[in-house]
């Protein structure tokens, strides 16, 4: 049976990298002789379900630290949900805002849903809340109006993360237990600076992103940022930490634009390189 080739996450993820998965599968070219894969932000679990389609040779750890692979097990409790959500709905237009008693109704049956299985708070964001916000708890949804958003197919991730080791990790445990692995290649995909406890696990700060690339020092990797990175701060700490040099040197750079609502937008980029390429010919270095 053929496996299903995934383009974009099954369940909602802010800062899943779908828009720049062909530029993605074109820099796993780079790296035909990795034998191990490690996602240190494994995400949505998108880059790494990427890389074991690209490479079935290789091994693939998804750090899966937002607990992902569970709102995945999880998905027949959030269909059923859904479409409960759904009736109470009833045939009002797709993104319009919902009366307040039919937003009480949809509370009350979350609500119930607590105290019987699992409720998957991102997904039903993405479903009633206004484009781009998103709350992981029964108390931040209850102070949200809500909106028509809801998708009429059920979800579903069949052999999303097949063959894909799931750990979860502190990102420098995980990095100190594979960096002298042979053939090992990381993919750094760090949350964005200064993103809120709403949508990830914990608080990004300056300090926090900047530690991130003392992984990259000397190793294979593909690393994502963005131009919400502080360029001064940044040059400031490579200029005093332990770095051999600048890592991106020889990187090769794409970048991709990614606009979230029509006031919100920001570009994404992916620096990749292969240990020991710094000083190859016709490689320009990243602009900074």
């Amino acid at each position: 049976m053929k496996k299903m080739i995934y383009n974009a996450a099954p369940l909602p993820f802010m800062g899943q990298k779908r828009r720049f998965l062909g530029e993605f599968r074109k820099a796993l070219a780079t790296f035909l002789d990795a034998r191990v894969f490690v996602d240190l932000f494994g995400g949505s679990g998108l880059l790494s379900h990427t890389v074991q389609q690209e490479r079935p040779d290789a091994r693939v750890i998804y750090n899966d630290y937002d607990g992902y692979h569970l709102r995945l097990a999880n998905i027949p409790h959030t269909n059923a949900l859904l479409a409960d959500i759904r009736q109470l709905v009833g045939v009002r237009p797709k993104g319009q805002r919902l009366p307040d008693d039919v937003r009480e109704r949809i509370l009350q049956r979350i609500k119930d849903e607590e105290q019987t299985g699992f409720v998957d708070y991102i997904t039903l964001s993405s479903s009633l809340l206004f484009s781009g916000k998103y709350v992981t708890s029964f108390e931040q949804l209850a102070k949200q109006g809500f909106y028509n958003n809801l998708r009429r197919d059920p979800y579903k991730a069949d052999g999303y993360l097949e063959d894909v080791e799931v750990v979860r990790a502190d990102y420098r445990a995980l990095f100190e237990q594979y960096r002298h692995a042979e053939g090992v290649a990381f993919i750094v995909d760090p949350p964005y600076l200064l993103t809120e406890v709403g949508v990830y696990e914990c608080y990004w700060k300056l300090g926090d992103y900047l530690d991130v690339l003392t992984v990259l020092d000397g190793q294979s990797y593909v690393y994502f940022s963005s131009t919400k990175s502080q360029i001064v701060e940044l040059m400031d700490w490579v200029t005093t930490s332990t770095l051999t040099g600048n890592p991106f040197a020889g990187a090769e750079r794409r970048e991709q634009s990614v606009t979230i609502n029509h006031t919100s937008h920001y570009t994404d980029i992916m620096l990749f390189k292969k240990a020991g390429l710094c000083g190859a010919e016709n490689v320009a270095p990243p602009r900074v």
